[in-house]
């Protein structure tokens, strides 16, 4: 049972929610020492899977470099302050911010972890809203906006998100995604080595189409090695073949897809024959995969990081969705399918068409907005840019953006010069060193646990609640309490709602209301409760003004001649940076959040560049060499090593490293320090269409030390 108790060994279950996998857990603990973190065999979604990052729960709580009181930044280093006057001295000098330069003047960045954090999730909406700016910037635009805005534009809202039938399709097509490693990332899929041969064992397929042979292509029946951002083409390219074949078959939503002859006249020079040479695929190849796709008893295709954080993304997550209508695998069993979580994010969401809404604009560089926020990739010139409306102060919270957002290097930079910043986080980084005041928050296992997000993008409905197994340590405040603390010091109204108080209200109202779904359930039910598979909600799940599925959005379809463009190449920028940066994710570490913990540390060894051996004898280059790294935006010296599953032409650095900078709190990664790939990722590289960064693709050079 979930019991912290003291003097005998208790055990508590949560989901780990350290990545998006939910993964259920077994924690034996005594006298508020954890004695061991097990797979729980019960949870009805992860069936007693973990992977290796689960232990940094442990770590968390116990590392001694976590910041215990809040902090103000003196000229003699960081002086402890109560939360009082931390809060009298924020709510003073952000107000006299605001009355001076405007609402405006005052940002806020939101990294990775509020979207793991019940209290973050529930409460940020409320400090937005007292803060009153539209300078908000999130890690979203790092990763997943063409996501939310092709849901956005084709079903009426950016959290229609639909995944893969995963436990049941015969036929899964993976582009640009790895989840061995990642555990799906919008696609929350716990235990994906299991899942993805369950697909073999029962007869289906399983295709990866991406630059790097990786850890899940080593498990699939065809990996295809295409060339980094020309998955857009590619797309194209696998809907025209099924037009061309004549196979075209809408399914079940036959009767409410609107656009097609627009599509098909849109698309129509996008050949498997026009495109394979900047693909990378040969033409055959591509129409027999289209082939095989389209004739399967059921298929899916899922893209993730390398399709979106590139220069073509939104165009790549709007094809994927349309491969998906097309073939007839759209709401239906073992294609692409709407969870219906417990706590609907979509509940009360007004019918609209994004269509007739024109999104606001960035200041600087004219980026456009979505949902509330603007990219991170013009934060830096939001703080640098003189004018009116110029960002003077800000907020991060749960972030890292120096090492996570697209050309750190230049955050830093703008980040040293701030009037004012103020940071909510577990420890002092790369980015928190530069804030005036930091305010220490609790995490992991001294927070109430519940998945706001990812039950929203995961392939079986569940529901699961934990409260905290320990006591936060010393003065540190769980986030949901630090945000009403900030929205009382901005002078707004704060009242007496607790995470658990708004989760019981979603959950009584939810979609599950009828099955006495609430929070005393979830707490008799400590490994969670099973509600069913994934099933057709397609009709109820749209936010459409008609209730109808947009094919060929405006927005996409103009954007075709920019992908067009792409086919003849940059022959200058391929003479100068001949070769292509992607990144990688390691098991054993996530973003940059993990990189204290000791084990995981330990376990993934040194920062490498990837490259292929051909690439190597070209450039003089041995094996475990130190060689730098060029872009246009900056330079990397870090050592070389020899991979064949990387294609030629392409090199691969892990995301989310680079602790090599003076005052930060962060001992353990400071002795691995690693490189940041983001001092080499250009902000001027985005997605034109959403603003989202182009990490993905990213020319460079090699030379030899």
């Amino acid at each position: 049972m979930n019991d912290p108790g003291i003097g005998d060994t208790r055990t508590h279950y949560r989901n780990c929610n350290i990545c998006e996998a939910m993964c259920g857990l077994e924690i034996r603990h005594r006298d508020g020492a954890v004695l061991s973190i097990r797979p729980d065999r019960e949870d009805p979604f992860s069936r007693g899977h973990i992977c290796p990052k689960a232990v940094a729960l442990q770590d968390f709580h116990v590392d001694e470099d976590r910041i215990r009181t809040p902090l103000r930044r003196t000229a003699d280093g960081w002086q402890p302050i109560g939360w009082d006057e931390a809060f009298a001295e924020i709510g003073s000098r952000v107000r006299g911010i605001q009355q001076q330069h405007g609402v405006d003047s005052v940002g806020v960045y939101l990294g990775n972890p509020n979207a793991h954090n019940l209290g973050s999730a529930l409460f940020l909406p409320r400090l937005q809203k007292a803060l009153g700016s539209r300078n908000r910037y999130s890690s979203a635009s790092a990763d997943q906006l063409p996501h939310h805005v092709a849901a956005s534009q084709m079903f009426g809202a950016g959290l229609a998100i639909a995944v893969p039938d995963i436990d049941r399709t015969d036929f899964l097509l993976i582009i640009g995604g790895n989840p061995v490693v990642s555990n799906g990332s919008l696609m929350t899929a716990p235990g994906m080595p299991a899942r993805l041969k369950a697909i073999l064992a029962r007869g289906g397929r399983v295709v990866v189409v991406d630059p790097r042979r990786t850890e899940t292509a080593r498990l699939a029946s065809e990996h295809f090695a295409i060339r980094p951002e020309a998955d857009a083409l590619l797309l194209c390219a696998l809907v025209r073949s099924i037009i061309d074949d004549d196979a075209v078959d809408f399914g079940r939503v036959g009767g409410m897809v609107d656009g097609y002859e627009r599509l098909a006249e849109a698309i129509a020079g996008f050949t498997p024959e026009r495109v394979a040479d900047a693909v990378g695929i040969a033409a055959p190849d591509i129409r027999r995969l289209a082939r095989e796709f389209a004739a399967a008893p059921s298929a899916v295709c899922y893209s993730r990081m390398g399709a979106s954080t590139q220069s073509f993304g939104g165009l790549c997550q709007w094809l994927t969705l349309v491969l998906n209508i097309v073939s007839g695998n759209f709401d239906r069993r073992g294609g692409a399918m709407f969870p219906q979580p417990a706590l609907d994010l979509l509940a009360g969401a007004p019918r609209q068409d994004p269509a007739r809404r024109q999104p606001p604009r960035s200041r600087v560089r004219g980026l456009p907005g979505y949902s509330g926020e603007f990219p991170v990739a013009t934060l830096a010139d939001e703080i640098l840019t003189e004018g009116e409306g110029r960002i003077r102060a800000l907020f991060t919270i749960a972030g890292n953006p120096v090492l996570s957002a697209p050309g750190g290097d230049r955050l830093d930079q703008a980040f040293a010069g701030l009037d004012f910043m103020v940071s909510v986080d577990i420890y002092l980084n790369e980015t928190t060193r530069h804030a005036h005041i930091v305010l220490p928050a609790a995490t992991g296992l001294e927070i109430a646990q519940y998945d706001v997000y990812f039950n929203s993008f995961a392939v079986r409905n569940t529901a699961k609640y934990a409260p905290a197994l320990f006591a936060p340590r010393g003065e540190q405040r769980a986030d949901w309490q630090i945000l009403q603390g900030l929205i009382a010091c901005l002078g707004a109204a704060a009242d007496d709602a607790t995470p658990e108080s708004l989760l019981d209200a979603a959950l009584r109202s939810g979609p599950y209301a009828e099955q006495g779904l609430s929070l005393d359930m979830l707490r008799a039910h400590p490994h969670g409760i099973d509600l069913g598979p994934l099933r057709s909600c397609a009709a109820e799940r749209l936010r459409t003004p008609d209730g109808r599925i947009r094919l060929a959005p405006e927005l996409f379809v103009g954007d075709l001649p920019r992908l067009r463009a792409s086919l003849d190449g940059d022959a200058a920028t391929q003479r100068d940076y001949p070769l292509r940066l992607i990144g990688r994710r390691l098991i054993w570490n996530h973003n940059t959040w993990t990189q204290n913990a000791q084990r995981l540390l330990k376990a993934a060894g040194p920062i490498t560049v990837q490259l292929h051996p051909d690439d190597a004898r070209r450039l003089g280059i041995a094996d475990g060499q130190m060689v730098t790294v060029r872009s246009r935006s900056g330079s990397l010296r870090l050592p070389a090593e020899f991979d064949t599953d990387i294609a030629p032409g392409v090199v691969s650095i892990a995301q989310g490293w680079g602790h090599d900078r003076p005052g930060i709190g962060m001992r353990r990664a400071a002795t691995q320090p690693g490189a940041s790939i983001n001092s080499l990722t250009d902000p001027t590289r985005i997605d034109a269409l959403t603003g989202n960064a182009a990490f993905n693709g990213t020319p460079v050079t090699i030379v030899a030390d």
